[in-house]
C-alpha cells in the first residue's frame, strides 16, 4: 500500500508506511531494471530544505544510471549540480 496522507518527511510516516514505501521502491527498481537495463541506480531522499528537499512531501527518488552518463559517478546525484559534485580529494 502506498501512503496517501500528506507529510513532508518520510520519517513522519508510520513504520508500516515506511516499510510499504521501501517495498514499492524495490518493485519500481525491479521494473526499471527489466525495462531499461541500467548499470546501476541512485536511490534516495532529501529530508528537509537543508538537505536539498524542494518538494514538501515525502518521496523517494529511484534514478537509473548508466556507465558513462557522467565522467565520474562518485557523488551520485550530486552531478545534477556539478559544482557540488566533487567533494572528495583526488589524494584519497
Amino acid at each position: 500500500m502506498v501512503p496517501i496522507r500528506h507529510v513532508a518527511s518520510v520519517f513522519e510516516l508510520s513504520a508500516e508506511e515506511q516499510s510499504d514505501i521501501w517495498h514499492l521502491v524495490d518493485q519500481v527498481r525491479t521494473q526499471l531494471a527489466h525495462s531499461l537495463h541500467p548499470d546501476g541506480f541512485n536511490i534516495g531522499l532529501n529530508d528537509g530544505s537543508a538537505a536539498g528537499q524542494t518538494i514538501g512531501h515525502a518521496h523517494v527518488h529511484v534514478i537509473p544510471r548508466y556507465k558513462g552518463d557522467v565522467e565520474d559517478p562518485r557523488g551520485g546525484i550530486r552531478w545534477i549540480m556539478p559544482e557540488k559534485a566533487k567533494y572528495w580529494s583526488d589524494n584519497q
